[in-house]
């Protein structure tokens, strides 16, 4: 028999987290453990309104399968009674943790990846006034990062991105509207990018919106978000958008994340890896995908104010190893 626990933690911020969607405080997390012979596989995620989940929905979800779980329920098997989600993730990232563990392994040996010494990842500039964005930018490249993404709503685009650009030159910005745009006035806005040298516009407009971009000539790569959840969301990206981002509490999990990253770069796509706010938990069971990135977006953990011990060694802009990462 295999024990389970599932429980919700809150981890409080440093700084407001500031999007096109809102602000936040705080982290809200839902965590799974699963134990065996004295074994111990954790797994974490995010509820996400966005997507219509709560901490309340995400339990309920988990505790459901309580006793399939305590009766060895794999991770194929999880594939096939729970949609893609923050739900599955959580039990997935378990299930992985879990057999990396009983086997004395890793996540990076148990995938066939080797362990790079030093991952360079994002920053992210929340939304603030232009004056602050650019404060925060020019801080974070003193603390190292070399890659900045700037989170951006309908409004002030030119000014605070002029200011955030003035601040760090040498800076590789991207840029993260999170469906806060209209298809109206979006070649003007691409072109302001393309001038400022940002490197990719993420998830510009509303997901039911992305017809406007077929055929829709851009000088910068766009990447999907909130349209890309799992491999069946891929057909309807062809032709729309040139990258993906892939994050655990979308696909459902490593398990689909793999397949997702593969089936992405077969049709064409370049992949960003990215994260919810969360704790370093999680962003363990993500590293696997590091290989398969153009760019890594795994700063989640950097904005609580205290995170999960023992955790993943962050910096500002990176995760460097000294040994093996923290499962």
């Amino acid at each position: 028999m295999r024990a389970v626990k599932v429980y919700p933690e809150a981890w409080p911020l440093h700084t407001p987290f500031v999007i096109a969607r809102g602000t936040r405080s705080e982290a809200g997390v839902v965590v799974v453990e699963l134990e065996e012979e004295g074994i111990r596989g954790v797994g974490e995620c995010t509820p996400y309104p966005r997507y219509g989940e709560t901490e309340a929905s995400v339990l309920a979800q988990i505790a459901a399968l309580f006793d399939e779980l305590e009766q060895g329920m794999t991770r194929e098997q999880l594939q096939q009674v729970l949609p893609a989600g923050a739900a599955r993730n959580a039990i997935d990232s378990a299930l992985w943790d879990l057999q990396a563990r009983k086997l004395g392994s890793d996540l990076w040996h148990l995938t066939a990846n080797p362990q790079p010494p030093v991952i360079e990842m994002a920053q992210t500039v929340s939304i603030d006034t232009p004056e602050a964005m650019a404060s925060s930018a020019l801080a974070l490249w003193q603390n190292g990062a070399r890659l900045l993404k700037v989170k951006l709503d309908n409004s002030l685009i030119t000014e605070r991105l002029v200011a955030v650009r003035a601040a760090v030159p040498q800076v590789t910005l991207i840029v993260d509207a999170n469906e806060s745009w209209h298809s109206e006035g979006l070649a003007a806005r691409c072109q302001l990018l393309a001038d400022l040298k940002v490197a990719m516009l993420e998830q510009p407009l509303p997901a039911g919106e992305d017809a406007a971009l077929e055929n829709f000539i851009h000088p910068l790569p766009i990447c999907a978000d909130e349209s890309c959840h799992t491999r069946e969301s891929l057909p309807k990206l062809k032709g729309r958008y040139e990258m993906v981002n892939i994050k655990l509490d979308k696909t459902g999990g490593l398990t689909e994340a793999l397949a997702l990253a593969e089936a992405a770069k077969e049709a064409g796509f370049e992949v960003m890896l990215g994260c919810m706010l969360c704790t370093s938990r999680a962003i363990a069971a993500a590293l696997p995908l590091v290989k398969s990135a153009r760019f890594i977006d795994l700063d989640g953990p950097t904005w609580l104010a205290v995170d999960v011990d023992p955790s993943l060694p962050f910096s500002c802009g990176r995760i460097t190893f000294s040994g093996r990462p923290a499962q």
